[in-house]
């Protein structure tokens, strides 16, 4: 759904806007706990409340991911709702990104927006989809198939799911079932511990995925 940009700012959708309407939005102290997001002439500004539903899962992914990294001995720099900026042209602000292997090393550091003229993008990139499932699929897709990013995540919330990609050459993305930049991880694993999260503390399936990922 695409509006206008007017006086009083529709959030939580796609709205028509120049980038230094966009900038001068998303500096407005007003929207300091927001997400903002810019493509193709167009920004969203996210405001909706998070649950717990979604906060869990977000702890969660964010925890299994470190534990299998450290496991496996995966060098790994992670970074939650870290806004990534190519000027004038694009904005995104995933729930959760990654810098893995040789690359950790290029994880961003300081406190401005990371500018992608200056710095790689993540080589992987998480939204944590809630009441955001259906852009999260769609346009935000396209916004991280253009910011390079190795791999995009998915975690549908209500459906204990994690729909994974692959971002390929030219702007493109295919569907996996197996993480190419975590080697050997299955996304099946964490859709288990998601599942399992519903009845169980985080410890208890920390244990086992600890467990898991030592077979893998």
């Amino acid at each position: 759904m695409m509006t206008t940009l007017q006086t009083k700012l529709a959030t939580d959708t796609w709205v028509v806007a120049t980038w230094d309407e966009f900038i001068q939005i998303s500096e407005d102290p007003a929207y300091q706990k927001a997400k903002c997001y810019y493509h193709n002439g167009q920004m969203r500004i996210e405001t909706a409340p998070i649950s717990p539903d979604r906060a869990s899962n977000h702890a969660l992914i964010l925890f299994a991911i470190i534990l299998c990294c450290t496991i496996k001995g995966i060098p790994a720099n992670g970074l939650v709702r870290c806004s990534y900026r190519k000027p004038g042209v694009r904005e995104a602000q995933p729930d959760i990104s990654y810098y893995i292997g040789e690359r950790s090393q290029l994880a961003p550091t300081g406190s401005a927006v990371v500018n992608l003229d200056n710095v790689s993008p993540p080589d992987l990139a998480i939204e944590i989809a809630d009441t955001s499932l259906a852009d999260d699929l769609g346009s935000k897709r396209l916004l991280y198939e253009e910011l390079e990013v190795a791999e995009y995540w998915v975690a549908d919330v209500q459906n204990a799911q994690i729909i994974a990609f692959a971002i390929i050459a030219n702007n493109g993305s295919r569907r996996i079932t197996q993480s190419e930049i975590l080697p050997g991880l299955p996304i099946s694993l964490l859709e288990e511990a998601l599942r399992r999260s519903r009845n169980d503390n985080l410890s208890q399936v920390g244990t086992w995925l600890l467990a898991q990922f030592q077979q893998l």
